[in-house]
């Protein structure tokens, strides 16, 4: 099998984004308590990964799997 004939997945952003809203969710977490870990002046990031509008970096997307306790995996939707 030749590499490039490889099909790739692409992440899914707005699916993504509902994730880490689901996540949060039960994890009983509020924006706020994610924007206090993270160092953010403002929610205004994460709103942005909950709405679809943005992804998450890699550091960060490793920081959210912490607090959900879940891995990188469970948080980013790809097809």
């Amino acid at each position: 099998m030749d590499p490039l004939d490889i099909e790739l997945p692409v992440v899914d952003i707005a699916a993504t984004g509902k994730k880490i809203d689901d996540l949060r969710k039960e994890a009983g977490l509020s924006v706020r308590d994610i924007q206090e870990v993270m160092g953010f002046t403002t929610p205004m990031a994460i709103y942005k990964w909950i709405w679809g509008k943005s992804m998450p970096k890699v550091d960060n997307l490793v920081i959210l799997s912490a607090l959900f306790n879940t891995s990188l995996d469970d948080i980013v939707v790809y097809y």
